[in-house]
């Protein structure tokens, strides 16, 4: 059973889960939650993502169903259970081939219907396991394409950038956007027009070799992979900075690109109707991709084609 949920402590096939429809996750998206991925079956980097679970709860006022053990015993259950045989993908690259992806939410519950938060009761812990699928192993080899969409991100004093919450909408729209672009990921502005982040990514751009990536303070989340980029650089001798990024910082970078827990390092060759250098992967961004496959562990990285 590839897909296993795991709702309350309890395993079921993703048909048999159900949540109440008062649950505020789903009525107002009062609900924090991470995503994590194995590489040899095992959780990558879970400790730092459980530690931000802990944080986005805490900013919330959002008291978890479970511990941190009893999380961690509950992702162990759930991914031995959805341990089977996964349909072929000739698209995967090698380093996503048998690996899952886990979704981890914890909500404040479920209630008489009302915006106050102390209105609800029985919060929910749930895990979701089931096969990876990344990009295609095109991505690495031949870019992808970001657009640079109308939707803006919320301003840190509105909305604390630091939580990761069920609260996606922004995010939905910005991808639709950019999908009608013809676009792989969005990447949203602020309201002064300054680059913040992917809609579900961190961005980075490269130039005289130096890399640059916006700084927590832009209002954007503190990715987990972002955080491993910076570190891997430092060790290769790379230098990088967190410092603001614009449109045309990109558009007139040698090499731009994204970064997620799913993606880990994906080249970025075109920004909207625009190539970025030489229209292909670079050589800093292939660097810290090797870099970062040797930390995960498993095959290295993907050449480009010459």
């Amino acid at each position: 059973m590839p897909t296993v949920v795991n709702l309350d402590g309890v395993l079921l096939p993703p048909a048999a889960a159900r949540i109440s429809v008062f649950d505020r996750g789903f009525l107002y998206g009062d609900s924090v939650y991470e995503v994590v991925r194995t590489y040899g079956g095992r959780p990558f980097e879970l400790h730092a993502h459980l530690a931000r679970l802990r944080h986005s709860a805490a900013r919330l006022g959002l008291s978890p169903r479970w511990d941190g053990a009893r999380v961690e015993a509950e992702i162990a259950r759930t991914l031995e259970a959805s341990r089977g045989e996964d349909a072929p993908d000739p698209e995967a690259a090698p380093w996503n081939v048998g690996e899952r992806y886990l979704r981890v939410v914890m909500t404040r519950g479920a209630g008489e219907i009302g915006l106050d938060p102390a209105l609800a009761v029985d919060p929910v812990a749930l895990v979701i396991a089931q096969p990876l699928v990344g990009p295609p192993r095109r991505a690495w080899r031949e870019g992808v394409g970001v657009a640079v969409v109308g939707v803006r991100r919320a301003a840190p004093d509105a909305v604390d950038p630091s939580a990761k919450t069920g609260a996606h909408l922004p995010h939905v729209l910005a991808v639709r956007e950019a999908r009608a672009a013809g676009a792989h990921e969005a990447l949203l502005l602020d309201a002064r027009g300054a680059v913040t982040e992917g809609s579900s990514s961190n961005v980075f751009a490269v130039r005289g070799g130096r890399v640059t990536t916006p700084p927590l303070a832009a209002g954007i989340l503190e990715g987990v992979t972002r955080g491993l980029v910076l570190r891997v650089a430092g060790e290769l001798g790379v230098a990088a900075e967190e410092a603001p990024l614009r449109p045309e910082d990109l558009e007139e970078a040698d090499e731009v690109f994204i970064t997620s827990t799913v993606r880990e390092i994906v080249p970025v060759t075109r920004i909207g109707d625009v190539a970025v250098g030489s229209g292909r992967p670079g050589p800093v961004t292939a660097r810290l991709h090797h870099a970062f496959r040797r930390v995960a562990g498993g095959p290295v990285g993907l050449e480009a084609p010459r």
